[in-house]
């Protein structure tokens, strides 16, 4: 899990990058949650998700936003972030020009981001969104969603209503070509402390499944 320092719109962004051990591997980058609330690329999800691509041998990597850790510049309410997640896509492909799909996963306001990054990002073919912000941030950007992924919020958070995170999924699952699966777990929170476990459970067999199909 190499540490590694890389250049984006507002000076240097810091990350940790592991490489895939086989040629011609997918990409994965992993988004943190608002850096406003202490987001970091340390947190636990944010790890448990790196952790599981690396599992099935993507190249992979999580860093910094703008104003975190080492990371130069300022916050930037989501457009500063997503160029900075631009950048770190534009980064690993120069390591990886033969990769021949990427996958984009996040977290909280990481996954609204995300899933910003996704419509302006073709390779991108598959998207993990882990408690998407729909009652604070406008997905209409979603028109239509580009790919197929999963979203996954908790039945107690606290902090998005599941009523939101519901209509946000009705929306998209009318629109043609992709598949979006939906898991709520019951007795999580916002960031599924003390249920991590079942997160990743979910997350884990949603990537099987999709991976086992491309092949």
């Amino acid at each position: 899990m190499p540490e590694v320092i890389f250049t984006g719109p507002e000076g240097r962004l810091e990350g940790r990058y592991h490489p895939a051990k086989q040629p011609r591997s997918p990409l994965a980058i992993i988004l943190h949650p608002h850096p406003k609330g202490g987001g970091t690329m340390n947190n636990k999800l944010v790890q448990l998700l790196y952790q599981t691509f690396v599992n099935r041998g993507f190249a992979v990597l999580r860093f910094n936003f703008r104003g975190v850790g080492r990371s130069q510049g300022e916050f930037d309410n989501g457009i500063g972030e997503l160029s900075d997640s631009a950048s770190a896509l534009d980064w690993m492909q120069q390591f990886n020009p033969d990769a021949p799909f990427s996958w984009v996963a996040g977290v909280s306001f990481g996954s609204w981001i995300g899933m910003q990054l996704l419509m302006r990002r073709p390779e991108l073919r598959g998207f993990i969104s882990v408690s998407p912000p729909a009652n604070l941030y406008d997905f209409s950007f979603l028109a239509p969603c580009p790919a197929s992924g999963l979203i996954v919020h908790g039945g107690a958070d606290e902090i998005v209503p599941t009523s939101a995170v519901q209509k946000l999924v009705d929306k998209l699952k009318t629109q043609k070509h992709i598949t979006i699966d939906h898991e709520k777990l019951d007795g999580a929170n916002h960031f599924f402390d003390n249920e991590s476990e079942a997160l990743m459970a979910v997350v884990d067999a949603y990537l099987d499944k999709r991976l086992n199909a491309a092949r």
